[in-house]
């Protein structure tokens, strides 16, 4: 493990050059793909400083939802634990479990919260845009 620069560090400086240096010297295709680029880095960035809680959420939805089950002590063990949880939470979803109250509306209220979480990482302007004025 590295102690500095930070992953955060080195992407957010990789950002920056990308954002200040070489934009605004491109034109045309190369800088459209140097923006998909930059805006890729920035999806990295959010989610290494989310995801852990995003994650820790998501279990504790999950555990709502389900059995009750206690969170992997690593962030890759959790990462994968949620993956496998989710799909059975989808299996009752598939059998019909989620299609009548009181299940159905803490299903929908889990759901509405990862899938914001989510948007939250890879496109958080679409929150504001869509967000009821």
């Amino acid at each position: 493990m590295q102690d500095r620069p930070t992953i955060a560090e080195l992407l957010t400086a990789i950002e920056r050059l990308l954002e200040t240096e070489l934009l605004p010297h491109l034109t045309g295709s190369r800088q459209f793909y140097a923006r998909v680029a930059t805006n890729a880095l920035r999806m990295v960035l959010r989610e290494h400083e989310q995801e852990e809680e995003h994650l820790a959420a998501e279990w504790k939805g999950l555990n709502a939802l389900l059995s009750t089950v206690e969170r992997p002590a690593t962030l890759s063990a959790l990462r994968n634990a949620t993956h496998k949880r989710t799909e059975e939470l989808c299996d009752r979803i598939r059998r019909g479990d989620a299609d009548s109250d009181p299940y159905r509306e803490q299903v929908l209220a889990h759901l509405r919260r990862t899938i914001r979480d989510k948007l939250l990482i890879s496109n958080p302007e679409w929150l504001k845009s869509s967000a009821p004025h």
